[in-house]
């Protein structure tokens, strides 16, 4: 069990300053995940996730895996690291102040209701700087594609839909 003084110390993790160095972390080892929370010093407290809707209590901690999938072959990591933080950009809009990405090891538990992994034995390796977030946005906005965050707010035009 974590003391308060491990769970300060959990605070001031080393930060990751470039989606380069992101990118170099996922190709120098597997089973990385990124969370979006108040911080490993908060989650790590409770060690689980509670589904949003029932309430109903996780086991494990919700989180995104960082792996490339073996579909994207030999493309840039930069590139999956940027759209794996884009992802879930939206997450400290909606969860409030002090929500930001940390990067983690651990063992997945299961799949929670969004399919996303529950992890356990968790071992925090970072925050990921506001910077980094940044630079994966520009990196987004360089792609062809049509590409945004993975939010359940509705669009403007869903809102004045309901509207009517």
């Amino acid at each position: 069990m974590n003391t308060p003084d491990d769970l300060r110390t959990l605070q001031d993790m080393p930060v990751i300053e470039s989606l380069d160095e992101l990118a170099g972390l996922l190709a120098a080892r597997g089973g990385l995940y990124l969370r979006w929370s108040r911080g490993p010093g908060f989650d790590l407290a409770e060690h689980t996730s509670r589904d949003g809707l029932t309430g109903i209590e996780l086991p494990g901690l919700s989180a995104n895996p960082l792996d490339a999938e073996p579909w994207w072959e030999d493309r840039s990591l930069r590139v999956w690291a940027a759209r794996r933080l884009h992802d879930y950009s939206h997450l400290p809009r909606i969860r409030g102040p002090g929500v930001r990405p940390w990067l983690l090891r651990g063992t997945e538990a299961g799949r929670g209701p969004d399919n996303e992994p529950l992890v356990r034995d968790v071992a925090p390796m970072g925050w990921v700087a506001d910077a980094v977030i940044k630079e994966a946005e520009s990196v987004v906005a360089g792609q062809n594609g049509e590409w945004g965050p993975m939010s359940r707010e509705a669009a403007p035009e869903e809102d004045r839909r309901r509207e009517t």
